[in-house]
Protein backbone atom coordinates (compact mmCIF):
# COMPACT_ATOMS: atom_id res chain seq x y z
CA UNK A 1 0.00 0.00 0.00
CA UNK A 2 1.23 3.57 -0.90
CA UNK A 3 2.29 6.20 1.90
CA UNK A 4 -1.07 8.16 0.69
CA UNK A 5 -3.20 5.10 0.76
CA UNK A 6 -2.65 4.45 4.31
CA UNK A 7 -2.72 7.63 5.37
CA UNK A 8 -6.35 7.21 3.46
CA UNK A 9 -7.31 4.26 6.20
CA UNK A 10 -5.85 5.59 9.07
CA UNK A 11 -8.12 8.93 8.18
CA UNK A 12 -11.34 6.27 7.88
CA UNK A 13 -10.25 5.25 11.22
CA UNK A 14 -9.84 8.44 13.57
CA UNK A 15 -12.04 10.74 12.00
CA UNK A 16 -15.35 8.85 13.96
CA UNK A 17 -13.70 9.91 16.67
CA UNK A 18 -12.73 13.62 15.92
CA UNK A 19 -15.44 16.62 16.39
CA UNK A 20 -15.02 19.42 14.28
CA UNK A 21 -15.57 22.96 15.65
CA UNK A 22 -14.86 21.93 18.99
CA UNK A 23 -13.61 24.95 22.00
CA UNK A 24 -9.50 24.97 22.52
CA UNK A 25 -8.57 23.44 19.10
CA UNK A 26 -5.44 23.69 18.00
CA UNK A 27 -3.18 22.82 15.08
CA UNK A 28 -0.21 20.55 15.18
CA UNK A 29 3.37 22.81 14.94
CA UNK A 30 5.22 19.55 13.12
CA UNK A 31 5.85 19.64 9.65
CA UNK A 32 6.55 16.91 7.07
CA UNK A 33 9.41 16.78 4.72
CA UNK A 34 10.29 14.77 1.33
CA UNK A 35 13.81 14.89 0.96
CA UNK A 36 15.49 16.68 -2.13
CA UNK A 37 15.21 14.25 -5.32
CA UNK A 38 14.34 15.20 -8.97
CA UNK A 39 10.97 14.50 -10.42
CA UNK A 40 10.47 10.51 -11.64
CA UNK A 41 10.41 10.65 -15.65
CA UNK A 42 7.53 8.48 -16.27
CA UNK A 43 4.70 9.23 -13.92
CA UNK A 44 6.12 13.34 -14.64
CA UNK A 45 5.10 11.96 -18.31
CA UNK A 46 1.59 10.54 -17.48
CA UNK A 47 0.70 13.31 -15.32
CA UNK A 48 1.49 15.93 -18.42
CA UNK A 49 -0.42 13.72 -20.87
CA UNK A 50 -3.45 13.32 -18.78
CA UNK A 51 -3.78 16.81 -18.05
CA UNK A 52 -2.24 18.72 -21.79
CA UNK A 53 0.84 19.77 -20.11
CA UNK A 54 3.30 20.37 -23.20
CA UNK A 55 6.56 22.24 -22.16
CA UNK A 56 9.19 19.53 -21.40
CA UNK A 57 11.37 22.35 -20.16
CA UNK A 58 9.58 23.01 -17.05
CA UNK A 59 7.12 21.12 -13.86
CA UNK A 60 3.44 21.71 -14.47
CA UNK A 61 3.05 24.72 -12.51
CA UNK A 62 0.73 22.18 -10.59
CA UNK A 63 2.67 19.63 -10.02
CA UNK A 64 4.52 19.86 -6.87
CA UNK A 65 1.52 20.09 -5.02
CA UNK A 66 0.59 16.81 -6.46
CA UNK A 67 3.94 15.47 -4.86
CA UNK A 68 3.47 17.39 -1.74
CA UNK A 69 -0.11 15.57 -1.05
CA UNK A 70 0.78 12.62 0.30
CA UNK A 71 3.12 14.99 2.90
CA UNK A 72 -0.46 16.62 3.54
CA UNK A 73 -2.87 13.52 3.91
CA UNK A 74 0.01 12.27 6.57
CA UNK A 75 -0.17 15.56 8.78
CA UNK A 76 -4.07 15.61 8.51
CA UNK A 77 -4.24 11.64 9.54
CA UNK A 78 -2.78 12.31 12.89
CA UNK A 79 -4.57 11.85 15.69
CA UNK A 80 -3.31 15.11 17.04
CA UNK A 81 -5.06 16.96 13.72
CA UNK A 82 -8.05 18.73 15.17
CA UNK A 83 -10.45 18.05 12.27
CA UNK A 84 -12.23 14.13 10.67
CA UNK A 85 -10.22 14.12 7.37
CA UNK A 86 -13.26 12.41 5.96
CA UNK A 87 -15.76 14.95 4.81
CA UNK A 88 -13.02 17.58 3.95
CA UNK A 89 -13.52 19.53 1.36
CA UNK A 90 -11.25 21.21 -1.18
CA UNK A 91 -12.34 24.80 -1.25
CA UNK A 92 -9.58 26.56 -2.89
CA UNK A 93 -5.43 26.89 -3.50
CA UNK A 94 -3.43 29.63 -4.88
CA UNK A 95 0.11 28.72 -6.50
CA UNK A 96 3.07 30.58 -6.76
CA UNK A 97 5.93 29.99 -9.08
CA UNK A 98 8.92 32.42 -7.67
CA UNK A 99 10.85 30.79 -11.17
CA UNK A 100 10.12 28.02 -13.13
CA UNK A 101 10.78 24.69 -11.47
CA UNK A 102 12.68 21.94 -13.60
CA UNK A 103 12.21 18.32 -13.62
CA UNK A 104 15.99 18.17 -13.36
CA UNK A 105 15.78 20.11 -9.76
CA UNK A 106 16.05 18.49 -6.89
CA UNK A 107 13.23 19.30 -4.95
CA UNK A 108 12.89 19.37 -1.73
CA UNK A 109 9.36 19.93 0.13
CA UNK A 110 7.84 20.78 2.85
CA UNK A 111 4.60 20.58 4.15
CA UNK A 112 2.54 21.87 7.24
CA UNK A 113 -0.85 23.62 8.66
CA UNK A 114 -0.85 27.10 8.62
CA UNK A 115 -4.13 28.36 10.32
CA UNK A 116 -6.85 26.94 11.36
CA UNK A 117 -10.24 29.64 10.88
CA UNK A 118 -13.69 29.52 12.07
CA UNK A 119 -16.01 29.97 8.72
CA UNK A 120 -20.03 30.15 8.40
CA UNK A 121 -20.09 26.54 7.06
CA UNK A 122 -17.70 25.52 9.49
CA UNK A 123 -14.10 25.22 10.32
CA UNK A 124 -11.30 25.96 7.38
CA UNK A 125 -7.64 24.84 7.50
CA UNK A 126 -4.91 26.39 5.59
CA UNK A 127 -1.90 23.71 4.30
CA UNK A 128 1.01 24.80 2.96
CA UNK A 129 3.34 23.26 0.50
CA UNK A 130 7.15 24.61 0.17
CA UNK A 131 9.29 23.86 -2.78
CA UNK A 132 13.32 24.09 -2.30
CA UNK A 133 15.87 23.68 -4.69
CA UNK A 134 19.58 24.18 -3.05
CA UNK A 135 17.98 26.12 0.06
CA UNK A 136 16.31 28.67 -2.39
CA UNK A 137 12.18 28.67 -2.01
CA UNK A 138 11.38 28.62 -5.74
CA UNK A 139 7.55 27.12 -5.46
CA UNK A 140 4.42 27.27 -2.85
CA UNK A 141 1.28 26.48 -2.67
CA UNK A 142 -1.46 27.38 0.43
CA UNK A 143 -5.00 25.19 -0.27
CA UNK A 144 -7.89 25.60 1.85
CA UNK A 145 -9.62 22.87 3.45
CA UNK A 146 -13.35 22.90 4.75
CA UNK A 147 -14.87 20.88 7.74
CA UNK A 148 -18.62 21.15 7.73
CA UNK A 149 -20.64 21.32 10.70
CA UNK A 150 -23.07 23.20 12.76
CA UNK A 151 -22.05 25.64 15.30
CA UNK A 152 -22.13 25.40 19.03
CA UNK A 153 -26.15 26.10 19.10
CA UNK A 154 -26.88 23.33 16.80
CA UNK A 155 -27.30 26.20 13.89
CA UNK A 156 -25.31 25.80 11.24
CA UNK A 157 -22.14 27.77 11.11
CA UNK A 158 -22.62 31.34 9.80
CA UNK A 159 -19.33 33.01 10.94
CA UNK A 160 -15.83 33.88 9.73
CA UNK A 161 -13.37 33.97 13.25
CA UNK A 162 -10.16 35.63 13.80
CA UNK A 163 -6.86 33.42 12.15
CA UNK A 164 -6.05 30.45 14.32
CA UNK A 165 -2.17 29.49 13.39
CA UNK A 166 -0.57 26.86 14.42
CA UNK A 167 -0.55 25.82 18.38
CA UNK A 168 -3.20 28.60 19.30
CA UNK A 169 -6.66 27.99 20.26
CA UNK A 170 -9.90 29.10 18.54
CA UNK A 171 -11.44 32.07 19.50
CA UNK A 172 -14.77 33.53 18.98
CA UNK A 173 -15.54 34.23 15.35
CA UNK A 174 -17.31 37.24 13.61
CA UNK A 175 -20.52 37.42 11.16
CA UNK A 176 -19.96 36.08 7.76
CA UNK A 177 -21.17 37.86 4.43
CA UNK A 178 -23.42 35.82 2.38
CA UNK A 179 -22.42 33.92 -0.50
CA UNK A 180 -21.61 36.06 -3.65
CA UNK A 181 -22.21 34.79 -7.09
CA UNK A 182 -19.69 33.03 -8.98
CA UNK A 183 -16.97 35.67 -10.59
CA UNK A 184 -16.73 35.42 -14.06
CA UNK A 185 -19.54 33.63 -14.78
CA UNK A 186 -20.21 35.80 -17.80
CA UNK A 187 -16.56 34.34 -19.63
CA UNK A 188 -16.91 33.27 -23.02
CA UNK A 189 -16.46 29.69 -24.16
CA UNK A 190 -13.12 28.61 -25.29
CA UNK A 191 -12.85 24.77 -25.66
CA UNK A 192 -15.54 22.01 -24.40
CA UNK A 193 -13.97 18.86 -22.89
CA UNK A 194 -15.92 15.09 -22.70
CA UNK A 195 -14.45 13.83 -19.51
CA UNK A 196 -14.77 10.07 -19.56
CA UNK A 197 -16.05 7.69 -16.79
CA UNK A 198 -12.43 6.43 -15.95
CA UNK A 199 -10.99 9.85 -15.33
CA UNK A 200 -11.01 9.48 -11.62
CA UNK A 201 -8.94 6.55 -12.14
CA UNK A 202 -6.17 7.22 -14.36
CA UNK A 203 -5.82 10.70 -12.05
CA UNK A 204 -5.61 8.60 -9.18
CA UNK A 205 -2.92 6.18 -11.32
CA UNK A 206 -0.75 9.75 -11.97
CA UNK A 207 -1.30 11.49 -9.02
CA UNK A 208 -1.74 8.53 -6.11
CA UNK A 209 -5.03 10.45 -4.65
CA UNK A 210 -7.48 7.29 -5.11
CA UNK A 211 -9.44 8.61 -2.71
CA UNK A 212 -12.44 6.39 -3.47
CA UNK A 213 -15.11 9.57 -3.95
CA UNK A 214 -13.01 9.54 -8.18
CA UNK A 215 -13.24 5.94 -8.63
CA UNK A 216 -16.27 4.39 -8.73
CA UNK A 217 -20.10 5.37 -8.80
CA UNK A 218 -20.53 2.28 -5.97
CA UNK A 219 -17.51 4.10 -3.98
CA UNK A 220 -18.90 7.53 -4.39
CA UNK A 221 -22.19 6.74 -3.67
CA UNK A 222 -21.07 5.48 0.15
CA UNK A 223 -20.07 9.23 0.63
CA UNK A 224 -23.36 10.46 -0.12
CA UNK A 225 -22.82 11.53 -4.41
CA UNK A 226 -24.75 10.14 -7.20
CA UNK A 227 -21.51 9.52 -9.49
CA UNK A 228 -17.65 9.60 -9.08
CA UNK A 229 -16.45 12.67 -9.14
CA UNK A 230 -13.15 14.11 -11.26
CA UNK A 231 -10.28 15.53 -9.00
CA UNK A 232 -10.28 19.03 -8.58
CA UNK A 233 -6.82 18.97 -8.85
CA UNK A 234 -7.60 17.80 -12.28
CA UNK A 235 -9.60 20.40 -13.26
CA UNK A 236 -7.37 23.09 -12.28
CA UNK A 237 -4.19 21.25 -14.07
CA UNK A 238 -6.37 20.88 -17.45
CA UNK A 239 -7.05 24.72 -17.17
CA UNK A 240 -3.72 25.75 -16.74
CA UNK A 241 -2.60 23.47 -19.27
CA UNK A 242 -5.15 25.33 -21.77
CA UNK A 243 -4.35 29.06 -20.66
CA UNK A 244 -0.71 27.98 -21.40
CA UNK A 245 -0.74 26.32 -24.46
CA UNK A 246 -4.27 25.88 -25.87
CA UNK A 247 -3.77 22.47 -26.96
CA UNK A 248 -6.17 19.25 -26.50
CA UNK A 249 -5.50 17.31 -23.77
CA UNK A 250 -4.83 13.28 -23.97
CA UNK A 251 -7.71 12.12 -22.12
CA UNK A 252 -11.50 12.57 -24.02
CA UNK A 253 -12.21 14.58 -27.08
CA UNK A 254 -12.85 18.42 -27.26
CA UNK A 255 -13.22 21.21 -29.52
CA UNK A 256 -12.38 24.92 -29.44
CA UNK A 257 -15.05 26.87 -30.58
CA UNK A 258 -14.57 30.14 -32.20
CA UNK A 259 -11.17 28.91 -33.95
CA UNK A 260 -10.05 27.71 -36.81
CA UNK A 261 -7.60 24.56 -37.10
CA UNK A 262 -3.77 25.65 -37.31
CA UNK A 263 -4.72 29.13 -35.66
CA UNK A 264 -4.67 28.41 -31.86
CA UNK A 265 -1.69 30.59 -30.15
CA UNK A 266 1.37 28.49 -29.16
CA UNK A 267 2.77 28.03 -25.85
CA UNK A 268 5.89 29.86 -27.05
CA UNK A 269 3.46 32.60 -28.31
CA UNK A 270 1.91 33.19 -24.32
CA UNK A 271 3.59 34.62 -21.40
CA UNK A 272 4.61 31.95 -18.66
CA UNK A 273 1.63 31.69 -15.63
CA UNK A 274 3.37 32.76 -12.69
CA UNK A 275 0.68 32.00 -10.08
CA UNK A 276 -3.27 30.99 -9.95
CA UNK A 277 -5.68 31.40 -7.87
CA UNK A 278 -8.83 28.84 -8.09
CA UNK A 279 -11.56 28.24 -6.33
CA UNK A 280 -13.59 24.83 -6.64
CA UNK A 281 -17.44 25.83 -6.77
CA UNK A 282 -19.05 22.31 -7.25
CA UNK A 283 -18.05 19.04 -8.12
CA UNK A 284 -17.60 17.33 -11.82
CA UNK A 285 -19.54 14.30 -11.71
CA UNK A 286 -18.18 11.67 -14.45
CA UNK A 287 -18.69 11.31 -17.35
CA UNK A 288 -19.24 14.68 -18.05
CA UNK A 289 -19.46 17.63 -20.54
CA UNK A 290 -17.80 20.68 -19.35
CA UNK A 291 -16.75 24.16 -21.43
CA UNK A 292 -13.49 25.82 -20.34
CA UNK A 293 -14.29 29.66 -20.64
CA UNK A 294 -11.50 32.85 -20.41
CA UNK A 295 -10.96 36.07 -21.17
CA UNK A 296 -7.41 38.17 -19.79
CA UNK A 297 -6.42 36.86 -16.84
CA UNK A 298 -9.52 35.03 -15.39
CA UNK A 299 -11.05 31.38 -16.29
CA UNK A 300 -13.51 29.04 -15.05
CA UNK A 301 -15.17 25.47 -15.86
CA UNK A 302 -18.85 25.13 -15.98
CA UNK A 303 -21.23 22.50 -17.24
CA UNK A 304 -24.42 23.58 -18.25
CA UNK A 305 -25.20 26.86 -15.74
CA UNK A 306 -23.82 25.38 -13.24
CA UNK A 307 -19.92 26.75 -12.59
CA UNK A 308 -17.69 24.26 -11.31
CA UNK A 309 -14.27 26.35 -11.01
CA UNK A 310 -13.22 29.99 -11.12
CA UNK A 311 -9.50 31.15 -11.17
CA UNK A 312 -7.40 33.57 -12.32
CA UNK A 313 -3.95 33.54 -13.64
CA UNK A 314 -0.73 35.91 -13.23
CA UNK A 315 1.62 36.07 -16.00
CA UNK A 316 5.56 36.54 -16.12
CA UNK A 317 6.27 40.13 -17.77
Amino acid sequence: MTALGVSLLRGAVTSPFKRAGGPGATLPTGRAVLPAAPAAPAPLAAYRTLCGFTDPETLPLTYPHVLGFPLAMRLMTERSFPLPVLGLVHTWIEITAHRPPRPEDRLELTVYAAELTPHRRGTEVTMVTEARCAGETVWESRSGYLSRHAAAGGTAARSRGTTVRAGTPTVAAETAPPDAPAAGAGLPAVAEWRLPGDLGRRYGAVSGDRNPIHLHPLTARLFGFPRHLAHGMWTVARCLAEAETGSGPGTGTGTRPGTVAGTETGAKDRARIRSVRAEFKAPVLLPATVTYAAAGDAFLLRGGDRVHLTGTVVRER
